[in-house]
């Protein structure tokens, strides 16, 4: 998903919509507390003095093995033990003309990871984070466009040849990962490219979910293998418990691609019940986590609630009664995490490849509830620059006691490229936002100064605008910030439309 800032071209028309946009007027849960902890993570009553641990929150690497196109036949060729040494050869002599040609076959939008910048990357990963006690993902593993990029290369291919590349690809990213924090766990979320058919696509039950999830679950704990495993070849989603480094916590990973407006089967048809199942499953999943007093982690790819940048780049007339864009198609996994808020202490996404922080709480015309019925969401900045903006990932340290996201820092690089790269910290959470830890009454508190200031003239304001685009782009999102804002806290339609067309808007 692009960010707003990759088009400024529409700038001043959009910012002539917004104008229009603000001239309309206003468009016209109790839940049982079963854990011992107080919603925010603080325990009641103890005498036992919590601790943080450090982990890695990475997303949307998107690795291209199609970098440099001559190397490609070697890659399907040898096995994934080798790629290594393939990839950090010298680069074939006709590589920038090549790749070019393939960029333009392809419609590409921008550069995705090749393999210097996933190496860099992860030995960033490696020096400002090396005692990670666990890894998160949230999708999107393998580059944009791989299914053209591979019928390109490959014209006469069968169906079964691009699986095997793909799968090959991801085992390769994971192993990686793996290599370079050897014995700590990596959590990984399906993105909706990383499918065997092509963007947004996929089957349920098919043996691509099977060997898929042998690759993800390659990590896991013996005890916890075979159920992660027979959940994920269902329909590429699971359920852990958390490292022994973590107290009674437990990890869903969602697989919210079926619930993208844009999901599909391989074959190109619908497929309803996948969403059913799955968020049957969710909910189970929950209640027994609430059952038994666990502290719980959300993560998935695609994050619930409005597109701000489709419905901009779209021109959505929200006020006139057209309907903003949404990342998904119900609210019903938004609907889930609020309902069981009293066990989730943080949903992790990204998709959008931007630095952004959201707020999933009970919608409704009257005044808001306490954040004792909220979940704060993180979305994940990119590892790949496709969009423009320089590579970065998230040191966090966790409250191992509560699970909650104590504090943050935004590392990133000096460059897109990962050639002569050095990467440094962008910003620290707790000094930029001046907030304890990242919790439902942190998040809810920050969103109302945003939302007290259209003019995105505080210190608090500037700060998110300059960490939402890693690459100095950010400014451009000011125009925007009151339309923005109302993404954060909105996450259905008719929220979203009243606070967009609300008086002094």
């Amino acid at each position: 998903m692009r960010s707003i800032c990759k088009f400024t071209g529409l700038k001043i028309t959009l910012c002539v919509w917004l104008l229009i946009l603000c001239g309309f007027p206003r468009a016209g849960h109790s839940q049982a507390q079963s854990s011992s902890f107080s919603r925010d993570g603080q325990r009641q009553r103890s005498t036992e003095v919590d601790r943080t641990i450090p982990a890695l929150l990475v997303s949307d690497i998107h690795f291209d093995p199609f970098n440099d196109p001559a190397k490609v036949r070697q890659l399907v060729d040898a096995p994934v033990s080798q790629w290594s040494s393939i990839l950090s050869a010298p680069p074939s002599p006709n590589q920038p003309q090549s790749f070019a040609a393939l960029q333009q076959t392809c419609h590409a939008r921008g550069i995705d990871s090749p393999y210097v910048l996933l190496h860099s990357s992860l030995q960033a990963m490696r020096s400002q984070q090396p005692d990670a006690k666990f890894i998160t993902v949230s999708g999107d593993l393998i580059a944009h466009s791989f299914t053209c990029r591979y019928s390109t290369l490959f014209p006469g291919s069968t169906v079964s040849e691009y699986q095997s590349f793909v799968l090959k690809t991801l085992s390769f990213v994971m192993g990686e990962l793996r290599a370079s924090f050897p014995g700590v766990p990596v959590y990984v979320a399906l993105g909706n490219n990383d499918t065997p058919c092509g963007d947004y696509r996929l089957d349920t039950g098919s043996d691509f979910l099977v060997r898929t999830g042998r690759i993800i679950a390659e990590g896991l704990p013996p005890s916890q293998r075979q159920q992660a495993l027979e959940a994920f070849a269902k329909g590429g989603y699971y359920s852990v418990k958390m490292g022994a480094s973590m107290r009674d916590a437990r990890l869903i990973v969602v697989n919210d691609l079926f619930l993208s407006p844009k999901y599909s089967t391989c074959s190109g048809s619908p497929d309803p019940a996948a969403t059913t199942t799955e968020m049957t499953w969710l909910q189970e999943q929950l209640a027994q986590a609430r059952r038994l007093g666990q502290r719980v982690w959300v993560m998935g790819h695609i994050p619930p609630g409005v597109d701000p940048y489709s419905t901009v780049a779209k021109f959505k007339d929200i006020c006139g009664g057209e309907a903003p864009v949404m990342f998904l198609s119900s609210d019903k996994l938004a609907d889930l995490m609020i309902e069981y808020a009293d066990v989730i202490r943080l949903g992790i996404f990204a998709h959008s490849h931007m630095d952004e922080m959201r707020l999933l709480e009970p919608q409704g015309s009257g005044p808001r509830t306490s954040s004792t019925h909220s979940v704060a969401i993180k979305l994940v900045p990119s590892v790949s620059p496709v969009d423009g903006n320089n590579p970065t990932f998230i040191v966090a340290h966790v409250n191992r006691s509560s699970a909650v996201l104590q504090n943050y820092k935004v590392i990133v690089a000096s460059n897109q490229t990962g050639t002569a790269t050095t990467w440094s910290m962008e910003y620290d959470y707790a000094q930029a936002y001046h907030e304890p830890q990242f919790s439902p009454s942190t998040v809810k508190k920050m969103i109302a100064e945003f939302e007290a200031d259209r003019g995105a003239k505080t210190e608090a304001s500037q700060e998110y605008i300059h960490n939402y685009y890693a690459g100095g782009l950010s400014s451009e999102l000011t125009p925007f910030w009151p339309l923005y804002v109302c993404s954060l806290a909105n996450h259905t339609a008719k929220a979203f439309a009243a606070c967009a067309c609300s008086s002094g808007r």
